[in-house]
């Protein structure tokens, strides 16, 4: 091992153990694999800890908001990381347009995830989707169903809250309306929705609930298991009302199905420890990791034929839109330069 490579691994092993408490089968570990991680570690703890129950291999992680694909590239061939997992298709893509992934070849990763959320080329797929849906006033909006081009409709004019148009989250919907209506008919949607909006975009999806909640708007857009994270907070229950103030409207479920976005994995291009990267990679598809996953972030696995818990169970059916995930990614830069074509982000008196 060279002194690079030893010296990152000992600063990674540090933080992997300053970050989790795996179980006392480590002791015992039939060798390792290396997890950079955009999810906090008390997320992933509950199924790397089944992972090694299952297979003697120790999982250490190291955690970070940002700058992990960034890292990965500047370890280069000394990088200790086997896998990276992070959310949205287009972190994803991104860190495949890093050069830092290989592709996966796995039977069982191809059986347990649908093409729709894998890579052509096999450098990523996903482990779990989160819906973007309306989350609609209970007292002052009396339909139940919706569509996504509706929200461009003059009847919500002064109604509609969201985030930031070049937001991630934001910017994966208006990539799959570009890919379905057209880069003009993209464009024409997002003047609509920019003339309906209460204010300037701002603020995360919970600040849209709380906007609903406070009267500043009656719909917004945003991710279903935000509204898990709200219904359950106890260090700040006021979000609970805020939760308890809005139904869940799941748009196109007529047509073509809702929008939805994945949380998914890479393995790393250099990974030391590439079988067992693989090891974790399957088993993270198999149908108790997807039921874990799903449940610890209010999400829906992406295996067919697994439950999405009570709690995300209960806002309703997720009929998911099956555009493929990677056509989506190809229309990103689209999608961002009409969000400021448009001025979608001045707000609606620019």
């Amino acid at each position: 091992m060279s002194p690079m490579r030893n010296s990152l691994k000992t600063l990674f092993c540090s933080a992997a153990v300053a970050a989790t408490a795996l179980s006392p089968t480590l002791a015992m570990a039939d060798g390792e694999v290396n997890i950079y991680s955009y999810r906090q570690a008390e997320l992933m703890k509950p199924l790397l800890d089944a992972f090694t129950a299952e297979t003697g291999i120790k999982a250490n992680v190291l955690f970070a908001k940002k700058g992990l694909g960034q890292r990965i590239k500047a370890e280069g061939v000394n990088s200790p990381a086997d896998v990276l997992l992070t959310v949205d298709i287009g972190r994803l893509d991104a860190a495949k347009a890093l050069g830092i992934t290989q592709p996966v070849s796995s039977d069982k990763i191809s059986a347990n995830v649908p093409a729709q959320f894998r890579d052509p080329e096999g450098h990523w797929f996903g482990l779990t989707t989160r819906a973007r849906i309306i989350y609609a006033s209970k007292e002052r909006v009396a339909q139940d169903s919706i569509t996504y081009e509706e929200l461009a409709d003059s009847k919500w004019k002064g109604k509609l809250c969201t985030r930031s148009g070049q937001h991630v989250y934001s910017i994966g919907l208006i990539a799959s309306i570009v890919t379905h209506a057209g880069e003009a008919g993209a464009q024409k949607w997002l003047e609509g929705v920019k003339a309906n909006l209460a204010r300037k975009p701002s603020g995360n999806d919970r600040a849209q609930v709380k906007g609903i909640y406070s009267g500043e708007c009656d719909i917004a857009l945003g991710n279903t298991y935000y509204m898990g994270k709200m219904e359950t907070n106890t260090k700040d229950p006021e979000q609970k009302e805020w939760a308890k103030s809005v139904k869940l409207l799941f748009p196109n479920v007529a047509d073509r199905g809702t929008h939805v976005n994945l949380s998914g994995m890479v393995m790393a291009k250099n990974a030391p420890n590439a079988a067992n990267a693989k090891k974790l990679m399957e088993f993270l598809s198999s149908d108790n990791a997807q039921q874990l996953y799903g449940s610890a972030n209010y999400e829906y696995p992406v295996k067919p034929g697994v439950a999405a818990d009570a709690r995300t169970s209960s806002w309703g059916v997720l009929k998911a839109d099956t555009l493929p995930l990677a056509d989506i990614a190809k229309n990103r830069k689209t999608a961002s330069e009409l969000v400021d074509k448009v001025g979608l982000d001045d707000g609606p008196a620019s």
